[in-house]
């Protein structure tokens, strides 16, 4: 029996003036997997996380959600799907605690009262390894804090509406900018909350950092020249012969990916 996507991009298109990022792309996401796209800087991977997320409108091409096609962004029609996006510098709210960037959405589209939505925003940082920090600011905390803490923003979920409850996460590049140790904290934080109650089983990754292409895909998509060049699982990185691949995890300037100076 055919799987039914959870969501399919279909011929999609995308430019920017005169430079197309995107060249008919075909995707298919599936309730479970990890999806890791990867690819140089500025092959418009990023870019496919914000069609996903309804973030921004595609030339052409069609997007589906749960077998129905999406018509607009994000604002202008109900998905049937909660899709959450973990930016690449976190994106909290420096005037707000902790406590407050992590609860924003119960506090802006629920009716829960505020004790119950301060229960539920640490449940979250204990899922994230971050209990008991809820009244202190962005600017205290590291690098590697504050993308936990976007980490549980992303995940939280409305007990008394569960279609509220995310079902497919975004992360645009959660390790950049992180040393090793930090990196591999998140790295091991994403399959963490794919596994745990209250995670989310489904999600869809940018990065170009090999550590956290290995420890956290499952399956693998080469973006380049606005097409989608190659795709295998994670273990395929290491046999296939395609020159794209080669290139890219061996760091050669030598091939047919061009060499912006």
């Amino acid at each position: 029996m055919t799987r039914e996507p959870l969501i399919e991009l279909r011929g999609v298109c995308k430019s920017f003036g005169d430079k197309v990022i995107l060249d008919h792309i075909d995707l298919s996401i599936y309730r479970g997997e990890a999806l890791v796209i990867i690819g140089p800087s500025g092959t418009g991977k990023s870019t496919v996380l914000r069609a996903i997320a309804g973030l921004i409108p595609i030339d052409s091409g069609e997007i589906y959600i749960k077998g129905k096609r999406r018509l607009g962004l994000i604002e202008d029609e109900e998905d049937s799907l909660r899709i959450s996006l973990v930016f690449q510098q976190a994106a909290l709210f420096d005037s707000l605690t902790v406590e407050e960037n992590v609860g924003f959405f119960l506090y802006q589209h629920s009716k829960l009262p505020c004790e119950k939505i301060r229960e539920l925003v640490e449940e979250k940082l204990e899922v994230v390894g971050l209990r008991g920090i809820g009244d202190r600011y962005p600017a205290e905390l590291s690098g590697g804090m504050r993308k936990r803490v976007s980490f549980a923003r992303a995940i939280m979920s409305n007990p008394e509406n569960p279609q509220d409850n995310p079902e497919v996460l975004l992360y645009d590049e959660p390790t950049a900018g992180l040393d090793p140790i930090a990196s591999t904290v998140i790295e091991d934080l994403v399959r963490h909350l794919q596994r745990t109650p209250g995670g989310c089983d489904t999600y869809v990754m940018v990065t170009h950092q090999q550590s956290t292409i290995r420890r956290t895909a499952d399956r693998i998509v080469f973006l380049y020249d606005g097409k989608i060049q190659w795709q295998g699982s994670y273990a395929e990185i290491d046999t296939t012969d395609h020159p794209m691949v080669r290139q890219f995890f061996s760091a050669s300037v030598r091939g047919p990916i061009k060499v912006i100076d």
